[in-house]
């Protein structure tokens, strides 16, 4: 399995609203596809931003290389093109690297 980290940078710093990392996490399984693999998600709120742990199946070494990074970086940015509500809390996610 591969453990992604991202963060998710709030537009206004503040207290997380009660239902915060529940929400996130219903957002990203709701677009979650199945070529993702996503397993688990973990969410910590902070007051500047949200901590995400995205849990991937590993590909086969013999498919090539992880593109765990990739994938979970395109997860965030399909829910936030899709959520209302993270377009509303948060800054757009960019790509690691």
């Amino acid at each position: 399995m591969d453990l992604v980290y991202a963060s998710l940078r709030r537009k206004e710093p503040g207290p997380a609203p009660t239902q915060e990392s529940g929400e996130v996490v219903g957002i990203l399984w709701a677009h979650a596809l199945p070529g993702d693999a996503l397993q688990h998600v973990t969410v910590v709120c902070k007051a500047d931003q949200v901590d995400v742990l995205l849990y991937l199946l590993t590909r086969h070494p013999a498919d090539g290389p992880s593109t765990s990074v990739r994938t979970a970086h395109s997860l965030l940015a399909r829910s936030y093109r899709a959520s209302p509500l993270l377009a509303r809390r948060y800054r757009r996610p960019t790509p690691a690297g």
